[in-house]
């Protein structure tokens, strides 16, 4: 059994990336893993001041809710990122968390495999490679860690748009095999 985090970076109720998440969390689940979902919905998270004091302690000076997903990201064993793509790129509230969760560099991290699953009203295959790259870039940081796998769907932007598109089944079978 694995500890699983997801996060879910849209701000939007209902999103299609959430969405995704949420089929990956029940693959996952129904092969027996530990399995939570963190939305960002809600959550005060603020822009990294740069000043290394997380380096020192091993959370991060700014009173949020970052240290919370912080000390659950460094117990699991997979990390999940669910995003809607915004301008062939990451959203800036996952790139802030991702900016801010520098704390865990110090640290015995435990997680292994890292998961991108993202969405966009776009759908050219090119799409969400940029955001991949941006990820890529914080597992680099973690030479434990890999990029396990990624999960495009293109052409849904409205709200629970992606309902009934194969690509939830997808995520259900990606989260199945972690």
């Amino acid at each position: 059994m694995k500890k699983v985090i997801i996060i879910s970076t849209s701000l939007r109720r209902g999103s299609n990336s959430d969405m995704l998440a949420e089929k990956f969390a029940e693959g996952a689940q129904s092969a027996g893993n530990d399995v939570e979902k963190i939305s960002l919905v809600g959550k005060d998270i603020q822009f990294c001041k740069g000043c290394f004091g997380c380096q020192k302690l091993g959370r991060c000076v700014i009173k949020d809710d970052v240290n919370d997903i912080m000390a659950k990201v460094l117990k699991a064993d997979v990390v999940v990122w669910a995003t809607p793509i915004y301008y062939y790129e990451m959203s800036g509230q996952m790139k802030t968390l991702i900016d801010r969760m520098n704390g865990l560099y110090e640290q015995d991290y435990q997680f292994r495999d890292v998961y991108m699953l993202s969405t966009a009203a776009e759908d050219e295959e090119d799409t969400s490679l940029r955001a991949e790259a941006g990820l890529k870039g914080w597992t680099d940081c973690y030479p434990k860690s890999r990029i396990a796998g990624t999960l495009f769907c293109g052409s849904v932007n409205e709200v629970r748009e992606i309902e009934g598109n194969p690509k939830l089944q997808e995520a259900f079978e990606m989260g199945m095999r972690v």
